[in-house]
């Protein structure tokens, strides 16, 4: 059980990291976050080594590289939306019909669309905001020693990734990938797709061990 919270914890903070990485501009508080942490840079191989670092202040790196590499893959180049990858228009569909969205409001999360500065809740950043949510919740079922909660919740979890995150985010990520002009959306578009792989080997790795006696 001590393992699993540790794992768990792990997926809270990475969840955490890399929707907040997708959902909006980053500040400099957030690249602290990752510059202080030797864990955490890691995760980031070509930003921690790149020389415009030493160049420049954090602050002319975000005005001059971050924002606009940000709105080139978020706002306009690329669109970070479910819905345009999966409805044969290609339209964004922020209504009730859309299955993330009625997923959201069955399990009362709620997406603040004007906060996040997105038009839909199926925003890829939203949805890595949603599995950090779910990560959370079984952290508490965890330390309730709730041990059908656990498992439903990585129910949860496998399907969100299967037929949701996975099923379309990883084209998203690829492109993202490809088409960003600085190491920070580079290693970051790279660190999600390979975690929410990893994370869905070990969900189901999960579902198979820890909850193969839950009915």
């Amino acid at each position: 059980m001590n393992d699993m919270k540790q794992e768990i914890e792990n997926r809270v903070a990475l969840y955490a990291l890399i929707s907040r990485l997708m959902i909006t501009e980053v500040d400099e508080k957030f690249l602290d976050t990752i510059e202080k942490d030797e864990t955490l840079l890691a995760l980031f191989p070509n930003y921690k080594n790149w020389s415009k670092r030493k160049e420049f202040t954090t602050k002319e790196l975000i005005e001059q590289y971050y924002n606009v590499d940000f709105t080139s893959l978020f706002l306009m180049h690329l669109v970070p939306y479910e819905s345009f990858y999966v409805r044969e228009d290609q339209m964004i569909d922020s209504g009730r019909g859309n299955p993330v969205i009625e997923l959201y409001d069955a399990l009362d999360f709620k997406v603040e669309l004007d906060k996040a500065r997105v038009v839909s809740g199926d925003h890829i950043g939203v949805e890595l905001e949603f599995m950090y949510m779910l990560c959370e919740a079984q952290k508490k079922a965890l330390d309730a020693n709730d041990k059908e909660g656990v498992c439903e919740l990585f129910l949860i979890q496998k399907g969100f990734l299967k037929d949701h995150l996975l099923e379309w985010g990883s084209m998203f990520l690829i492109n993202a990938k490809r088409e960003s002009r600085t190491p920070l959306y580079h290693d970051g578009s790279e660190l999600t797709l390979e975690f929410l792989l990893s994370d869905y080997e070990y969900v189901n790795e999960k579902l198979n061990t820890f909850c193969q006696d839950v009915k």
